[in-house]
């Protein structure tokens, strides 16, 4: 679930970045946007702030992006809304997509079709056609109706009023997979735990061949001084998104903001493998041993193993990624602090 909201997160990006500018397309930024219970937006709309509200009409398209995203009003064509919150009380022509913890559809809300990753996943309203949701609980209340088929992944709580006109299915790969040759077998289960296993070892092998003294440095600040790492990580976590934000409201800052919101994945990515190598590190010097290689391995292998345990996994990754991106980010500012010190004698 978590690589789905990242990738949902950079289609919106790239989106935002490469979409045409047609003269019909409006952009608000700011700390709240919102869309008066009166006011019309001729066009689609792009969002990012905070938060955005539309109270009014958006004739068009909305594309979101904010810590929580609330449609009171109408929206006349598909709305797309990466957030902490998505809740949609009003009424949507099109197509709801959504990625974010939380993805209400109110009662007496209604959409033309949903399609929706998150945390929770909440129907109480009425969707027309057809609903695909990936969440850790999908719920459907005593006044939802769903006129089409509905698709989930996770666990469903569905009221016994609530109606589904078309199936009702769970995404698994444990059945065939439809192929030109007539049905294949499904991949197995730890196919993408491993694909994934893979493809960190190889950014992680990367990074130690580039970066060798850089990452013995980021491995010894993540062991001798773990809290203070995962304090700064907790820091970066929370505090890059917000003052990517804040650069957001003026109308140049937006590029810059995207750029950086891009960026910050990528230094997410990064931290998340340092911190699997720190922890493979330290697991080495209980064994008095010593070899970066084997320490990244170590490290992978034991996040992947434990990442399979039922929240226990999730609440490790989390710990590895903070204290990576911390680790990451005190020695990278140490090597800055360094250069500007040497610089005085250098221009003497």
């Amino acid at each position: 679930m978590r690589r789905v909201l990242a990738l949902m997160a950079v289609v919106v990006v790239v989106l935002s970045l490469f979409s045409g500018v047609a003269a019909a397309q409006e952009t608000r930024t700011g700390e709240a946007v919102i869309v008066g219970e009166d006011e019309t937006v001729d066009g689609d709309l792009r969002a990012f702030g905070g938060t955005v509200v539309v109270q009014g009409t958006v004739d068009g398209d909305l594309t979101a992006f904010g810590g929580d995203v609330l449609i009171e009003g109408e929206v006349t064509d598909d709305a797309e809304a990466f957030a902490g919150n998505v809740r949609v009380a009003g009424d949507v022509g099109g197509e709801v997509g959504a990625a974010a913890g939380n993805v209400t559809i109110g009662e007496g809300a209604s959409v033309g079709a949903l399609s929706a990753a998150g945390g929770n996943v909440a129907i109480e309203g009425e969707v027309v056609g057809d609903v695909e949701a990936a969440a850790g609980s999908v719920s459907l209340g005593p006044e939802a109706a769903v006129g089409g088929d509905l698709s989930y992944g996770g666990e469903l709580n569905q009221h016994p009023d609530a109606e589904v006109a078309g199936s009702v299915s769970e995404e698994s790969t444990s059945g065939p997979v439809p192929g030109p040759i007539g049905e294949l077998p499904a991949p197995p289960t730890w196919l993408g735990p491993l694909y994934w296993l893979l493809v960190n070892l190889v950014l992680g092998a990367i990074l130690l061949a580039a970066f060798p003294w850089f990452s013995g440095d980021l491995a010894r600040t993540a062991r001798e001084a773990a809290p203070k790492s995962g304090g700064v990580g907790a820091l970066a976590l929370v505090g890059i998104p917000i003052a990517l934000g804040l650069v957001a409201v003026t109308v140049v800052g937006i590029p810059l903001s995207l750029a950086g919101f891009l960026l910050f994945l990528v230094l997410l990515w990064v931290g998340s493998v340092y911190g699997r190598f720190a922890l493979g590190a330290w697991l080495l010097s209980l064994a008095d041993a010593e070899n970066r290689w084997v320490a990244l391995v170590v490290g992978l292998v034991v996040v992947a193993l434990v990442g399979s345990i039922p929240f226990l996994g999730g609440l490790v990754e989390l710990l590895v990624l903070l204290l990576g991106l911390g680790a990451l980010v005190l020695v990278l500012y140490g090597r800055y602090d360094d250069a500007r010190a040497r610089e005085p004698s250098a221009t003497a």
